[in-house]
């Protein structure tokens, strides 16, 4: 596969941006024409509803409608006269063979974060996604060459660790984005820096939602339990811990615990489900474990979700809400990747504040209130790469780039958006001097006199 890659990069490099543009486009209407079906082999495989699903499917379409402006991305820049008879200008490059490793809670959707800016930029491609629900890329890369890419140019491998470590070794790969755990980021970024790559390996999140005491408190509890439970509480941009002010606390939990008791779950295909199955027998396995944790270490259970499944044949966990947590316990601490959310009270935002930025992980963040002085205090001053200021889930849209700090990003480029284009791309700065007199000038061969 990587050989295949080499030889297409080399060609595909070549092509004109005009036509790489239009083979997204292409690629964009294909998306657009078989959202239904993607969404269906997401749901079957992963569990996610039919809505999440779709939703993750449009946001990577964003992705490659950016990616479709790729001859205004790569425009380079220039100086004229910097001395006397010289120029410089400035382009960006392909760097040959890159590589995607995905995870499995957005089978569709982080592989679009990647492959067609990659691909934009006149780079190979080669993606392997997890192996719990591989069929996703496959779709993805099928389409792909029904709108005329070149065979090469975008492969999908299957597997588990030891793909990964190969396309992490191979000098021919010269760079590596990746997502999925803080462990892994941490391990792929160690292992691909020391072999000479770049990688930008983006890793886990403990996301904090801060309500003040002047916030909609209809709207913030809303907001938690979408963002919370949303795709079963499988994203590293869910919200984790609900940061409450304590003059607010008991109206904000009770709204959650309402909201929370009429969430319906079931198959993923069923229609009015809203939340589907976990991934696996393991994960619901942690979870579970996680859960009586929080118990046995005093949170108190204000909403517990265990019991509440349709299916008990499922990898079902309803959504569990626990109350007075302390950042000791080890709900606090880890990051679940279940449909649990935990409150911490807090007396002032400044100690809310503290709270967050303690916190190793900086993926997103948000805060709710009425108060403009406020919302831009906690935007200036809370450590994290992705802030919301009454949205939960602050996810940028794809002409800005997406990426935490702290323990959610190895590496310093964030993912698609201008930064992915500067990540797929070499910088190359050069600088001219043209003679100019017609008898300095050397021959070269052109007819009529050999001057050009």
């Amino acid at each position: 596969v990587i050989r295949s890659a080499s030889a297409a990069a080399a060609e595909w490099r070549h092509a004109s941006l005009p036509t790489r543009a239009a083979i997204l486009f292409r690629y964009r209407e294909l998306l657009q024409a078989n959202r239904a079906d993607l969404a269906g082999i997401i749901t079957r495989e992963h569990g996610k509803t039919l809505a999440d699903a779709d939703g993750e499917i449009a946001r990577g379409l964003e992705v490659v409608e950016f990616a479709c402006g790729i001859p205004q991305l790569l425009k380079g820049e220039s100086s004229a006269g910097v001395a006397t008879g010289i120029d410089v200008r400035s382009l960006r490059q392909p760097l040959g063979v890159v590589a995607g490793i995905t995870p499995f809670n957005f089978p569709a959707m982080v592989p679009l974060w990647m492959f067609p800016v990659a691909i934009a930029c006149g780079n190979a491609f080669i993606l392997k996604p997890s192996e719990q629900d591989p069929s996703a890329a496959v779709r993805l890369a099928e389409l792909m060459s029904e709108a005329g890419l070149p065979g090469g140019v975008l492969s999908v491998v299957h597997g588990g660790r030891e793909i990964a470590e190969a396309l992490l070794d191979h000098e021919a790969v010269r760079a590596i984005s990746f997502v999925g755990s803080t462990a892994v980021a941490r391990a792929i970024y160690e292992r691909g820096t020391a072999a000479g790559k770049r990688v930008q390996a983006l890793g886990g999140a403990k996301n904090h939602m801060v309500v003040l005491p002047d916030a909609d408190l209809e709207q913030a509890a809303l907001a938690a339990v979408s963002a919370g439970y949303g795709s079963t509480g499988q994203r590293c941009m869910a919200i984790s811990v609900v940061v409450a002010h304590e003059a607010i606390a008991d109206a904000l939990v009770e709204r959650i615990v309402a909201h929370s008791a009429q969430l319906r779950l079931g198959e993923g295909t069923a229609e009015g489900v809203e939340m589907g199955p976990l991934i696996s027998a393991q994960q619901r396995e942690k979870v579970l474990r996680l859960v009586e944790s929080g118990v046995n270490e005093g949170a108190t259970l204000a909403h517990d979700g265990r019991n509440s499944a349709g299916n008990p044949g499922g990898f079902f966990v309803g959504p569990c809400l626990f109350d007075h947590v302390r950042p000791e316990m080890e709900i606090y601490r880890e990051e679940i990747f279940g449909p649990v959310l935990c409150v911490v009270r807090v007396p002032s935002l400044d100690s809310a504040l503290s709270l967050v930025n303690a916190n190793p992980y900086g993926n997103g963040a948000a805060v709710f209130t009425a108060s403009g002085g406020a919302g831009e205090h906690f935007v200036t001053q809370v450590e994290a790469g992705m802030v919301g200021v009454n949205v939960a889930i602050p996810v940028p849209v794809a002409w800005h780039s997406f990426g935490g700090w702290g323990d959610s990003l190895f590496g310093d480029t964030h993912v698609y958006g201008p930064e992915g284009v500067r990540f797929y791309t070499r910088g190359k700065v050069v600088t001219t001097r043209w003679t100019s007199t017609e008898a300095s000038r050397p021959d070269l061969g052109f007819p009529g006199g050999g001057k050009p």
